[in-house]
């Protein structure tokens, strides 16, 4: 979602229409215009543009692949290679 106005307890966010007001307490005043990651009514953390952009084509790929759409460009990232899991997630040797 996209930070519209707030303040470091709360904020009015938007996404494609839907305008939320979201806890701020994990990530504190962020400026007009950030996008943000958002879970539960609640802002985890300020994301950069690109960032925001992947996790939309992530979630409209998703959304396409159980409508039957074609989703595979929405992953553009991902198609030269194979995906990795974060390195907290990796296994220790």
């Amino acid at each position: 979602m996209t930070v519209v106005e707030g303040d470091e307890v709360s904020a009015l966010c938007e996404r494609r229409g839907e305008v939320r007001r979201v806890s701020m307490m994990l990530t504190g005043a962020v400026a007009p215009g950030t996008p943000v990651l958002v879970h539960i009514e609640t802002a985890v953390r300020a994301l950069e543009p690109a960032e925001a952009g992947l996790i939309d084509d992530a979630l409209d790929g998703v959304a396409a692949a159980v409508e039957g759409r074609p989703f595979e460009h929405l992953f553009a990232d991902l198609v030269d290679r194979e995906p990795e899991l974060p390195e907290f997630l990796r296994p220790r040797i």
